[in-house]
């Protein structure tokens, strides 16, 4: 398996052509879910961990890999299925991942291999799966389904984010001119959109949200349909890259070759690593980048991004 993320680096050519590769793996028993490669730093076999005492029950314990102490969750426990026992961790994989400027280990039953997929591909989840389903996606591989789970949600449960914006901020929003344009949302965990949405009413912004990069572009084309532009209607975007249907870069690709919603300001929020994103907001052409989540810079950014286009 330590060869399976060797060319990580060369998938780059994947942005901006609606396609993502999938790192497909097991839990205990024989349900594949997914998780996109550029969020995988490393896959190895369950190391010596060390127990946190008064921890919550997925932790497994941390683990020392490379200088850096890190956190091994049970990723079966965390989406409410039986966890791996103790005595089982041996044989099991730990998936390290970066979510939101952190470092964490998910500890799974086993590791498959990586598919490359098309966003189109991926599918929301069903409607009828219910508001606590811990997935922002559904696929079809090998005629069997595959799963991709909503680990924002999961680590918004196991260790949660400060979500209120500063009281030193909501005081400089107070003192702003009134009658922005709403703030168009895009993104398709559920958690992410509450945190976000919470983040710009506090500076006394409307939000607008939309799960998916094709509901947004589909958002944008009936509001522009009358002949005007974008920015007669929305102060920025803010999106998230990775969606089922149309991802963040695709999205931003189709509005920047729409003259009708060209102009909008497009912000790329994503819990994707910040280095690479940096690099690919100059080839899909979006305006800015930001890695998730701090709710003062997000507010403190988009400030000073409506008061520089007004």
């Amino acid at each position: 398996m330590a060869g399976v993320l060797d060319s990580v680096n060369q998938r780059t050519q994947l942005v901006g052509q609606n396609r993502l590769e999938l790192l497909l793996f097991r839990l205990r028993g024989q349900q594949v879910y997914g998780i996109n490669v550029f969020k995988v730093k490393e896959v190895l076999q369950c190391p010596r961990l060390s127990s946190i005492p008064n921890s919550r029950s997925m932790i497994c314990g941390v683990a020392h890999i490379r200088g850096e102490t890190i956190p091994i969750i049970d990723l079966a426990m965390s989406i409410r299925l039986p966890g791996i026992p103790r005595e089982e961790m041996g044989n099991c994989f730990v998936i390290i991942t970066e979510y939101n400027r952190k470092t964490q280990g998910f500890l799974v039953g086993g590791v498959d291999r990586i598919v490359n997929m098309n966003w189109e591909d991926i599918l929301p989840p069903p409607k009828g799966a219910g508001k606590d389903v811990y997935l922002t996606a559904v696929t079809r591989i090998d005629d069997r389904i595959v799963e991709i789970i909503d680990v924002e949600k999961i680590l918004a449960e196991v260790s949660p984010l400060e979500q209120d914006v500063g009281e030193d901020i909501r005081t400089r929003s107070a003192e702003r001119a009134p009658g922005h344009r709403p703030v168009l949302v895009v993104d398709d965990s559920a958690v992410a959109r509450r945190q976000i949405e919470r983040c710009l009413t506090a500076i006394g912004m409307e939000v607008v949200t939309r799960n998916d990069g094709k509901q947004a572009y589909d958002y944008l084309k009936e509001i522009t349909a009358d002949g005007s532009r974008a920015t007669d209607h929305l102060s920025l975007i803010i999106s998230d890259v990775e969606m089922p249907e149309m991802d963040g870069y695709t999205l931003v690709t189709k509005c920047k070759n729409d003259a009708a919603v060209k102009d909008v300001y497009i912000m790329l929020h994503t819990s994707l690593s910040g280095v690479f994103n940096k690099a690919m907001v100059q080839k899909v052409g979006a305006d800015d980048f930001m890695a998730k989540f701090s709710p003062d810079e997000l507010a403190e950014r988009v400030m000073e991004i409506i008061d520089r286009e007004q």
